[in-house]
């Protein structure tokens, strides 16, 4: 059985986005949807607290599970880490549709852990963001409608100014939807092949290690 949870953020990608990015997922790697879950739940509940979600992954045996990504499961790196190691023990092959990974129980420890950092590296890019500017949900736009067509012509190698001639419209204002939606780094994973080593090396290579802090100390 193949399972799509989506999981809409007021930082992140909405439910449009993320239905029309599995659903272009699904026709490139052949997939048939055959239950389909909307989670409207606050992205600060805990896992114990969704027991919808946890009815449904737990009802999940041998399947194959498609999210958009990893922070679509959780923004808690620690019902991340229980989430997946149950999903994986239960033999569920998980899809994240950004990054075109696939994982499973025989993964690369070290993809799974990129996929970990990763989301700690937006979380914490998202909190900087938080600072200075009023809370509130990623504004919807005007190429929301054309995102199909969009990602078709980014897919296809077409360049940004090309497509703004094509859809007559501003290219500064498409390319500012194209990076805030990361659209070409999305169309990137998606072109991958499934399980491309390049795909994982991506990932891997996403890692960011601990730096040191210099500490200034005033002379007396």
């Amino acid at each position: 059985m193949v399972v799509s949870y989506i999981r809409a953020d007021k930082n992140f990608e909405n439910v449009i986005e993320q239905l029309k990015i599995i659903g272009a997922y699904c026709d490139r790697e052949h997939l048939v949807v055959d239950k389909e879950m909307i989670d409207q739940t606050f992205q600060n509940k805990r896992i114990v607290e969704r027991d919808e979600v946890v009815n449904l992954f737990r009802s999940l045996h041998n399947d194959t599970l498609l999210v958009y990504d990893t922070w679509a499961l959780s923004i808690n790196i620690e019902d991340i880490i229980q989430m997946m190691s149950c999903l994986l023990r239960n033999g569920i092959e998980i899809h994240f549709v950004k990054s075109g990974i696939v994982i499973d129980r025989q993964s690369d420890t070290m993809v799974v852990l990129g996929l970990i950092d990763q989301l700690r590296q937006t979380i914490q890019n998202e909190n900087k963001k938080e600072i200075g500017r009023p809370k509130g949900s990623k504004s919807s736009s005007k190429f929301d409608f054309f995102l199909d067509q969009i990602i078709i012509e980014l897919k296809q190698g077409r360049n940004v100014s090309d497509i703004a001639r094509l859809l007559n419209v501003s290219r500064s204002s498409l390319k500012d939807y194209v990076e805030s939606r990361a659209l070409k780094e999305l169309v990137r994973g998606m072109t991958l092949t499934r399980n491309n080593e390049d795909a994982e090396a991506m990932i891997i290579g996403t890692i960011k290690c601990p730096s040191l802090q210099a500490t200034i100390k005033e002379s007396v």
